[in-house]
C-alpha cells in the first residue's frame, strides 16, 4: 500500500507539472499526424503536411513495386 501511495503522488505530481508547464507556456496541446489512423490507412484531417505525406508514401509504394 505504501508503494502504491509513493507512486500515485509521484504521478499526480508529474502530472500536475506538465499542466503548469502547458500554461506558462501558452501553447495548445495538439496530437500527432501519426498513430494508429495512419497505420489504418486513415488521412489526417487537421495535419499542416498531408501533401508530404501523400508523397512520401507514393514515393516508397513505387520503391516498393520497383
Amino acid at each position: 500500500m505504501k508503494m502504491f501511495l509513493i507512486t500515485l503522488i509521484g504521478m499526480t505530481s508529474f502530472i500536475f507539472l506538465m499542466a503548469i508547464g502547458t500554461i506558462l507556456i501558452g501553447k495548445r496541446l495538439k496530437g500527432t499526424c501519426g498513430g494508429l489512423g495512419s497505420i489504418m490507412g486513415e488521412d489526417c484531417m487537421f495535419c499542416s503536411k498531408a501533401e508530404e505525406c501523400k508523397k512520401k508514401k507514393e514515393q516508397e509504394k513505387l520503391l516498393a513495386e520497383g
